[in-house]
């Protein structure tokens, strides 16, 4: 095979790789607006922190001469940012404008012309119509963990007014332009700079941001990127990995994530789509750890069921059990022999689950009896199995799922 293949080939190796993800997040132009609230106050207090350095040089002012200027002590004493925009830039980030901001400097001069005349004071200066654009890429590091940069940024010093206090009046007007120029020079190397670090500081807090959460003492759940995110002109979408592992243990399972897409809608700040892949991972999991099985006791069953839990009931379907365990309160012990399967569908959640029932008799020094195993899927069932089959359906509906419709998912409703 020639080189060309080759290199043909090892170019789409990262899409043959590429990961499907469990999760996938949707953050639209309103959350976006809402993080700008908190982005441009944090923007606000690092500009003011803006260090202008000291300034000297020498002109030629008519009539004058050479006159020898030092500009030092500059403070930033206001600063505001009153119009801001983010826009998304599809396949690319988001856009940073900011206009009409305005700056208000204090400062001292201090010049000497002629060789050996000084004169000294301080000065006012206010800037007004600053412009900065910026934009802002957002990927994925090798952690999976979100990582931005600032790239061409732009910073337009607009209109500028200075006050001088002290010394000659008359030789204010002379050197200002020169001061003012300066002055509107320094602010303009300084402004992106700052602009960069605000938006870079974030990475280091991005970078602790924490891809693997403990659920309970069987589960841990990984969130990480697969993939950089997508940027369209309405949303970015984050794909996560959305799969649940035993802790301490990363064990992939039998299957595989399947593309799946979220709404169109943008009316909201945010969505949050799960695939089956993550509930079926949890399945998997928590299957794997023995975590799936249940214990129902004749308190359990609603007051007004026909259905109780003893030997009584049981015996009139195998009347060995009444005559072995006569008048005995009984214990069931439901629990998947296989991770149960989820199928999301429009409105709709199905749950494919197979389990056995083992039915123990309650001695009355409360140790239990093992009377039978049932195989809830099995389908070579003789008619008195058939019968207790139905029994355990009836008390699966009255005591499993309103449990696992209550605690597991408030926000489904599973029936069998």
């Amino acid at each position: 095979m020639s080189p060309c293949c080759w290199l043909a080939l090892l170019a789409l190796v990262p899409f043959a790789l590429a990961t499907n993800p469990g999760v996938k997040v949707k953050l639209t132009e309103k959350g976006i607006e809402y993080g700008k609230q908190i982005g441009m106050a944090s923007l606000q207090q690092k500009l003011k922190t803006m260090k202008v350095p000291d300034l000297s040089g020498t002109e030629r002012v008519a009539p004058i001469g050479k006159v020898k200027y030092s500009l030092t002590g500059i403070t930033i004493v206001n600063l505001g940012l009153p119009y801001s925009a983010l826009a998304l830039v599809p396949d690319t980030g988001i856009s940073l404008s900011i206009t009409n901001a305005f700056i208000s400097l204090h400062g001292n001069w201090k010049i000497r012309y002629l060789s050996f005349i000084k004169d000294s004071g301080s000065f006012d200066l206010e800037v007004n119509g600053l412009t900065v654009t910026d934009s802002i890429t957002i990927k994925s590091d090798e952690t999976g963990r979100p990582t931005v940069s600032s790239v061409n940024c732009v910073a337009n010093v607009g209109s500028a007014s200075i006050k001088f206090h002290g010394g000659a009046s008359w030789l204010y007007n002379l050197f200002s332009a020169y001061i003012d120029k300066a002055l509107r020079s320094a602010l303009q190397k300084q402004i992106c700079p700052l602009v960069a670090d605000t938006i870079t500081d974030m990475n280091p807090h991005l970078k602790t941001l924490n891809v693997l959460a403990k659920v309970d003492k069987y589960a841990e759940v990984e969130y990480s990127m697969v993939t950089s995110p997508t940027i369209s002109n309405a949303s970015i979408d984050f794909s996560l990995k959305g799969e649940f592992y035993n802790i301490g243990k990363h064990q992939e399972p039998p299957f595989s994530p399947t593309p799946f897409s979220l709404p169109p809608q943008v009316n909201n700040m945010l969505y949050i789509g799960m695939s089956a892949f993550t509930t079926n991972s949890a399945g998997f999991v928590y299957n794997n750890a023995g975590a799936l099985s249940l214990y129902i006791t004749d308190d359990m069953i609603p007051p007004s069921s026909p259905i109780r839990l003893n030997t009584r009931t049981f015996g009139a379907f195998i009347p060995e059990i009444a005559k072995r365990f006569p008048s005995m309160m009984m214990k069931l012990l439901v629990k998947t022999v296989k991770e149960p399967t989820i199928f999301f569908e429009p409105n709709n959640v199905t749950v494919q689950a197979s389990g056995s029932v083992t039915a123990y008799a309650i001695q009355p020094n409360t140790t239990l009896s093992p009377l039978f195993v049932l195989n809830m899927v099995s389908q070579s069932l003789n008619q008195e199995v058939r019968s207790l089959d139905n029994i355990f359906l009836m008390v699966l509906k009255v005591a499993v799922i309103p449990k696992v419709n209550g605690e597991c998912f408030p926000s489904l409703i599973i029936y069998i």
